[in-house]
């Protein structure tokens, strides 16, 4: 079929007979079923879909039918497949009902599929398919229409229930995880780890099946996503904000607009810099929370097994503790906003994407080392011991130690190495790291030999 014969979406009306609409999905909910009302016994099943075929028009779609004909059509095309409708029913929406459960369209109408008279495909048509390949990554909102992470954090609960904008990176994507309901359905969710110059580490949770998919698509910390109408809500179980995804909800990946790109390269400089592998909070879980024991080859296996960051208990000898090298080895200066390594005596931040950009440099200076620890498994080299922890593990604080001369320095490292110490460890994926996962020290002690025996003799 030639190009032009298409009825573009800005002109559909219900007037029209057999239109012909070609366009990108761009956002798609599952299938559900509802009890047929003049078949008893029977349920009819719908799904619905968002095309778009030019910069300003997107249109909703709902497809109607029995079981086998909706799930065959849901299952035939994605988000980001380019499809042609044919003879759909075109009917003026209701905006009060539409714009509660679909995503808010500029169009007047929405689009109805059902097996007897419509026909839903791939577009074959590479002309067309060359027309609308940019507008999957055009968001369907302005795109100066959004919510920092950091905002969201600072509205806080005032945002609880509230439908808005998020422009974030990718940081981290789970495994999906798949539950039963007290009545019997099953069901899934993923959760995504999103950050942005503001705030290093936000939840993104998704519970359709369709947007767990295009979710599990994406490359972390290389993917930056445009989300409208994102739901916020308070998570008490873990006390912070949340978005979800729902019926509404369009993402756009690596969106091509001015605020994405500067975000898209921020991105890809906090992760070549190492900040985000070495996460900047390893004591963001109380230690007293923690409870599980690993030997290190446990800690290892886990890590492969498992993308989410985990935290545990080790008793391992330290066996490499370099607080006798130069102070410039042991102590950094960072910068409070991207953690990039300065001078003290720096104005600004040299890091050209420093989110605090022109500002006065707000710098702190601490503990910054790296150090192996070694049980009858083998060793976690390049472990990050930082301060505060470090000052705590140490019993010393930075004026203290930098006044230390060496023989005292060394006299305190030969304190901890070869010493079997109960180590408290947050373990994540680190793309940087050779064997593939880093750890970072949460607290450490001087570990009691009665409290050995008895965690040691039941990994034995």
């Amino acid at each position: 079929m030639a190009a032009q014969s298409y009825v573009a979406i800005s002109e559909l009306h219900p007037n029209f007979s057999h239109p012909t609409v070609a366009g990108v999905i761009i956002g798609k909910t599952d299938v559900r079923s509802f009890p047929d009302r003049k078949n008893v016994g029977f349920d009819r099943f719908t799904f619905g879909f968002t095309i778009k075929d030019s910069p300003d028009y997107f249109i909703n779609v709902t497809a109607w039918g029995n079981d086998g004909y909706i799930n065959g059509l849901s299952g035939s095309f994605s988000i980001g497949d380019y499809v042609t409708i044919d003879n759909p029913l075109v009917v003026t929406k209701d905006p009060e009902k539409e714009d509660r459960f679909c995503p808010a369209t500029p169009s007047f109408f929405r689009l109805l599929v059902t097996e007897a008279h419509s026909q839903v495909r791939l577009c074959a048509d590479m002309d067309t398919i060359n027309r609308l390949l940019p507008l999957i990554h055009l968001p369907v909102k302005d795109s100066r229409d959004f919510y920092s992470l950091g905002d969201i954090v600072a509205n806080g609960q005032s945002l609880d229930g509230n439908v808005i904008n998020i422009l974030a990176a990718v940081r981290s994507i789970a495994e999906p995880k798949q539950f039963t309901t007290s009545d019997g359905r099953k069901g899934q969710r993923l959760e995504v780890k999103l950050f942005d110059d503001s705030v290093t580490s936000f939840s993104l949770v998704c519970w359709d099946r369709e947007a767990i998919q295009l979710v599990q698509t994406l490359i972390p910390k290389e993917t930056v996503l445009f989300i409208a109408d994102a739901k916020i809500g308070f998570d008490s179980f873990r006390n912070c904000m949340a978005a979800t995804v729902n019926s509404k909800t369009i993402i756009t990946v690596n969106p091509d607009t001015k605020e994405a790109s500067l975000l898209f390269s921020y991105a890809k400089q906090v992760s070549e810099s190492g900040a985000l592998d070495e996460d900047e909070k390893p004591e963001n879980v109380p230690v007293d929370s923690i409870s599980d024991v690993y030997t290190v080859s446990q800690l290892k296996q886990k890590a492969q097994e498992s993308p989410e960051a985990f935290f545990g208990i080790t008793y391992s000898f330290i066996s490499k503790l370099d607080l006798d090298a130069s102070l410039s080895k042991v102590i950094r200066t960072r910068c409070s906003r991207c953690k990039y390594q300065v001078t003290e005596d720096l104005q600004s931040c040299t890091n050209s994407l420093c989110p605090g950009g022109e500002q006065g440099v707000s710098a702190s200076t601490g503990f910054d080392l790296l150090v192996d620890f070694t049980d009858h498994t083998g060793t976690l080299q390049a472990c990050s011991l930082r301060s505060p922890v470090a000052e705590k593990t140490l019993g010393c604080t930075i004026e203290e130690f930098t006044s230390l001369t060496e023989e005292a320095r060394t006299a305190m490292k030969w304190k901890f190495l070869l010493e079997r110490c109960k180590i408290y460890v947050k373990i994540l994926p680190s793309t940087k790291m050779r064997t593939g996962i880093k750890g970072a020290v949460v607290a450490c002690s001087l570990a009691d030999p009665g409290e050995v025996k008895q965690h040691m003799s039941a990994l034995l």
